[in-house]
């Protein structure tokens, strides 16, 4: 009898109240494993576990090639595997523990906004993202969504206040107190001002990006937070995603990106596919060339 067999037949032993018993049990796993998952999910912790399953895929290859040397090698590293792994994972693990400690950890990410509130919150976005982009004011606004940014808001200033266009302008006005700095949204409130992003240090990342286009690079790389950046260089309006930097962008534009990625799946007007698809052509993520910038820069300065 195979171990899965021997392992159902002990359960319906027990009767229903047993069955019952270990369904509950694998849904309660299933449940944590999807959060802690969710809590990783675009953050370096991710790239750790990828690191730790090809060490351990290279375990096994070495022990079935009969690599005896690196097989060797490979085993007197795994002793040391969990203090690594504490080390490795210090600030993660806090903020998991800080973040399973908070009510709303366990209902984030199954609840959306209704069709007309998210169509009215991306308008404010975009209102806002245009009017700073005609007076070349600059604006760094990040769109929570799944993965919470709890830890950016802390190095900010609590606001919990409607999205409204009128309200993220004056939050951007230069001389404002609250000017300089990120302002999150959650849901269809602006949740914290001023508030400081990580940088990226992505190698790839051009010494022609300003501080403001990195720091939302760098949020959107541990997190699957969507930012919209203003500059104050040139009034170009861009989009952050997962580290890259799509440049150029009308209110149209923008305001189609923003339904595709804040939409909930199944809706009329985007879908998981249509996300994937945005995200499959490098031409819609990578940095645009200078001369495209320029001709957007030239385009926008222009305009009415």
């Amino acid at each position: 009898m195979g171990l899965p067999n021997f392992f159902w037949a002990n359960v319906w032993s027990g009767g229903w109240v047993s069955v019952l018993t270990t369904l509950l049990d694998i849904a309660v796993i299933a449940f944590a494993l999807y959060k802690l998952i969710m809590l990783v999910k675009g953050t370096r912790a991710w790239q750790i576990l990828w690191g730790l399953g090809i060490f351990f895929a290279l375990i096994f290859i070495s022990e079935k090639l009969q690599l005896h040397t690196l097989n060797w090698v490979l085993q007197k590293i795994v002793p040391l595997g969990p203090v690594a792994i504490v080390i490795l994972f210090y600030p993660e693990l806090r903020h998991a523990l800080e973040e399973m400690g908070r009510i709303g950890f366990w209902g984030r990410g199954f609840s959306f906004l209704g069709r007309e509130d998210l169509a009215v919150v991306i308008e404010e976005v975009v209102k806002c993202a245009t009017r700073l982009s005609r007076g070349k004011i600059g604006a760094l606004i990040v769109i929570e969504r799944e993965t919470g940014l709890d830890n950016i808001v802390q190095t900010g200033t609590r606001l919990d206040a409607i999205v409204s266009s009128e309200l993220l302008s004056t939050i951007f006005y230069p001389g404002s107190p609250l000017h300089d700095g990120a302002a999150v949204l959650r849901s269809n409130r602006i949740i914290a001002v001023s508030c400081t992003l990580p940088l990226s240090d992505s190698p790839h990342v051009s010494a022609m990006i300003h501080t403001r286009h990195k720091a939302a690079m760098g949020v959107t790389e541990q997190s699957d937070a969507v930012v919209v950046v203003v500059s104050e260089e040139t009034g170009t309006i861009s989009l952050a995603l997962e580290g890259r930097l799509d440049r150029g962008l009308d209110g149209d534009s923008l305001r189609e990106r923003l339904q595709e990625l804040l939409s909930p799946p199944g809706s009329d007007n985007t879908g998981p596919s249509r996300i994937l698809r945005w995200k499959s052509f490098p031409g819609n993520n990578i940095e645009k060339s200078g001369k495209e910038q320029a001709s957007a820069s030239s385009a926008q300065s222009k305009a009415p």
